[in-house]
């Protein structure tokens, strides 16, 4: 079920900062943001040729990621994104081995345009889990 690793995400307190730290220390190609209301947040992308790292800044007091700062103000390790072929079979997939995803269990569009929901990361070690229709 499990495709390539799609990106690792990283909260941060402040987009810009984050975009030229990873420029200036790094030597980071890195996307114009990109606003997702639906989502809460703002990103960008570190090109990576292989996969991505995904940056994500609050958008607004209510965003998740507003939440996660709270605890971690520094930022940190968000979450994952692998790849699907089908998304809706991996969610059946999920909840018929016990699983949860977030939300209503219905897939979101994602900041590439394509499908994308989350598993809870009481369901994986602890780590917040995306999949992404590829």
């Amino acid at each position: 079920m499990l495709g390539r690793l799609n990106h690792v995400a990283l909260a941060v307190p402040d987009l810009s900062v984050a975009v030229e730290r990873y420029q200036a220390m790094l030597g980071a190609e890195i996307s114009a943001p990109l606003a997702l209301p639906e989502h809460g947040v703002t990103v960008v992308f570190v090109d990576l040729g292989n996969t991505k790292l995904e940056l994500l800044e609050p958008l607004g007091d209510n965003s998740p990621i507003a939440a996660f700062l709270a605890k971690s103000p520094k930022g940190g390790m968000h979450h994952v994104c692998y790849e699907v072929s089908d998304i809706r079979v991996a969610r059946d997939r999920i909840l018929a081995a016990g699983g949860r995803v977030l939300g209503d269990g219905e897939p979101m569009i994602g900041a590439h345009g394509r499908p994308v929901l989350f598993v809870h990361p009481g369901d994986l070690f602890g780590t917040l889990t995306e999949l992404e229709e590829a």
